[in-house]
């Protein structure tokens, strides 16, 4: 009877012991899966987040470009709108020239009548200099500064405006880029704590997951910093 109760004591104390020795262990096990299945969830969150939030700049990318394509087309249109009044302009000063030089007021009278108001403006200064007998004086109204274009006023700014959507775009375009970059270092992160998960020895599976929570923060570091959508 002494020997079995001593026998019952030890098999008790090898149990307590082994209890005790594989609790730490399995309760360091158990905090690793929970700390895995929180970087998880947090992945799947922010990888989410990182898609949509690429999508949406990317959209705006789009619209700017498409933005900066229409203003450039109407741009170009007063432009050359422009620049038709222009040849109109000298055309029909041309005509003034002649038959002022030839001595027909009637032909000069005819076409000053048909001058364009913004060109009427820059004639009227171009004649008070008396240009016929000045020698100095600009050689025609289109080289006076009163000589205006309000086509090429608004083509020059329509053109600005563009130039604003183009740069914009790019800008957009390079925050959607940057989301996707962040969406890769999201996937490694995942990749690597699915890779944990198949070592059962607890020191390399405490690394990779502790590498993997690094890259996570970053990313999470990331996303607070960029502009969102």
């Amino acid at each position: 009877m002494p020997e079995a109760t001593s026998n019952v004591e030890f098999a008790h104390k090898i149990h307590e012991q082994t209890h005790h020795k594989r609790s730490p262990g399995d309760k360091r096990e158990e905090w690793v899966e929970i700390l895995e299945a929180v970087v998880l969830a947090i992945v799947a969150v922010m990888t989410a987040w990182s898609g949509y939030q690429a999508a949406r700049w990317n959209a705006k990318s789009a619209e700017d470009y498409a933005l900066a394509s229409r203003t450039t087309v109407i741009s170009q249109e007063k432009a050359t709108l422009a620049g038709q009044d222009h040849l109109y302009d000298v055309t029909t000063f041309q005509g003034w020239v002649d038959a002022t030089l030839a001595s027909r007021p009637k032909l000069a009278d005819f076409y000053e009548r048909r001058f364009r108001a913004e060109f009427r403006t820059a004639f009227d200064a171009w004649i008070k200099l008396d240009p016929l007998a000045n020698k100095s004086a600009p050689p025609g109204p289109t080289f006076m500064p009163e000589y205006k274009s309000a086509l090429s006023a608004e083509s020059a700014v329509l053109a600005e405006q563009a130039k604003g959507y183009f740069e914009k775009g790019i800008s957009t375009r390079e925050t959607g880029d940057q989301f996707v970059r962040i969406t890769v270092i999201l996937a490694t992160v995942l990749l690597l704590t699915a890779l944990s998960q198949r070592f059962k020895v607890l020191g390399p599976r405490v690394a990779i997951v502790g590498v993997a929570s690094v890259l996570l923060a970053y990313s999470v570091y990331l996303i607070a910093i960029l502009p969102q959508a």
